[in-house]
């Protein structure tokens, strides 16, 4: 009696090579970076990447206000509401896309009339990458910058108080 061996179908053999992949996989040495250790992963939120990027854009000589004129009313909205909540106000501004080493960020600012905006957002991108990657561990492979205004002196005295403008007695 002879024996026949039939032959894989071409989905059995997909079937078996995912099986395959899949074991090699979990068995494969865990890749070690700042965030994986022997001890245990970290992860951080996409909350935490775009406060640390806010802050580091606000220390930039230039920068007036983060945000588009509709976010920035809001936010200046929300801060006179009695118990309104001004954490928005260090995010606002900023987009962030986290993978699990890697991010992208995203910030709009508003420009003081004056300053090089060239300059400001080559200042934005160095210190947002240095402070994400010195507070986070996370790669920074961009940092786009979108100015959205430029502020001028005389939109200050426009909003002073009528009263500051009155005749002493």
């Amino acid at each position: 009696m002879s024996q026949s061996v039939v032959q894989p179908t071409g989905e059995e053999r997909r079937q078996a090579e995912a099986k395959a992949a899949e074991q090699a996989e979990q068995h494969a040495p865990k890749v070690l970076d700042a965030l994986h250790t022997e001890h245990g992963d970290t992860t951080i939120a996409e909350t935490v990447v775009a406060k640390i990027a806010g802050i580091a854009t606000r220390e930039v000589p230039g920068v007036f206000a983060m945000g588009n004129a509709a976010r920035r009313a809001l936010g200046n909205l929300q801060q006179r509401i009695p118990g309104g909540s001004s954490a928005g106000s260090v995010t606002g501004g900023v987009s962030v896309e986290k993978g699990e080493s890697q991010a992208a960020v995203e910030v709009s600012v508003v420009v003081e009339y004056g300053a090089s905006i060239v300059t400001v957002s080559e200042q934005i991108r160095e210190n947002v990458i240095r402070a994400v990657e010195h507070g986070t561990g996370l790669e920074v492979v961009s940092v786009d910058v979108n100015v959205t205004d430029v502020h001028l002196p005389e939109e200050d005295a426009a909003d002073l108080p009528a009263v500051a403008s009155a005749p002493l007695r």
